[in-house]
């Protein structure tokens, strides 16, 4: 249980690292260059950009801090089910987002703030939590078998006399 709740904790500052940097290109490409005054689906494509952006900070973060002993030799593999795995959670977001601004009308940035990057984040992030932790990171497909802890039990193993 304690090494859940630390890994929990690693995953919560890494998405804390990558909400940051999430919310900040958001607002800054939605009050410029994606503006809805002047890209009718300027939120969206800010949303969609600035997610991407986290999503790479969010992988190294929780490839070498958070599921550090679980992760892979090759990255390649790790990385592409990670970005499927962070899309998924992008299109909650978006789906949260997209609701919000062109089917409830509300267009105002601190709307489309709270719809994308509170709701739509709380959701995206269990989302995200626990496919990295049943698929992305399990100890399983890392090719280590049992986490540490687990391994180091010997009083269910026989021995011998």
């Amino acid at each position: 249980m304690r090494r859940l709740i630390a890994q929990l904790a690693r995953f919560g500052v890494v998405g804390a690292v990558g909400f940051v940097v999430d919310t900040t290109i958001f607002n800054i490409l939605r009050a410029t260059v994606l503006s809805p005054d002047e890209v009718h689906s300027g939120p969206f494509w800010a949303k969609v950009v600035s997610t991407v952006v986290a999503i790479f900070v969010n992988w190294m973060g929780n490839r070498y801090w958070t599921f550090r002993d679980q992760r892979r030799s090759v990255a390649t593999r790790e990385g592409v089910e990670f970005v499927i795995v962070s899309l998924g959670g992008m299109v909650i977001s978006l789906g949260c987002l997209g609701l919000s601004h062109y089917v409830l009308g509300l267009t105002s940035a601190l709307a489309d703030n709270i719809s994308g990057n509170v709701i739509g984040l709380v959701l995206g992030t269990a989302f995200r939590f626990w496919l990295y932790k049943v698929w992305v990171y399990h100890p399983e497909r890392s090719g280590q078998g049992e986490p540490t802890e687990a391994r180091t039990d010997t009083s269910a193993v026989p021995t011998a006399q």
